[in-house]
């Protein structure tokens, strides 16, 4: 990977967004294909690793994997971890995780209404999410 060189003006101008605008602030914790997609399934409660990849079948295990350590580091989400053979391992929303509830379900809401062709299959899908 190549080594990102801190002092470039692009590196400058993102600092500068961070800090003073919220969305990009929310975007760096969320953004990206898989984040929101792994947030809006913990939604309905916690999920071992096995549970997320079977409700994400696209995802590969090293994506999931990178994506549940970053979302976990954001302490958007808590690794649960029991000591028993074989590992039993749960996923779960961190109460500011859980805060992204509505963004979340505005997101979901907005691609219901937005999308003529797949508004029926997204609503039928949102029916798997108690709460929202």
């Amino acid at each position: 990977m190549t080594k990102v060189k801190e002092s470039s003006t692009i590196q400058a101008n993102k600092k500068s967004a961070f800090e003073e605008c919220p969305v990009t602030y929310v975007m760096e914790k969320i953004g990206g294909y898989w984040k929101p997609i792994i947030l809006f399934q913990l939604l309905s409660g916690p999920k071992r690793y096995s549970d997320l990849r079977k409700s994400i079948p696209d995802i590969t295990e090293k994506v999931l994997i990178q994506q549940l350590k970053q979302l976990e580091a954001d302490k958007l989400l808590v690794r649960e971890a029991k000591p028993v053979v074989p590992p039993h391992v749960t996923y779960s929303l961190s109460k500011s995780g859980l805060g992204l509830k509505p963004v979340l379900y505005a997101m979901s809401l907005w691609a219901v209404d937005d999308s003529e062709e797949h508004g029926s299959v997204f609503r039928r899908n949102m029916e798997n999410f108690p709460g929202l």
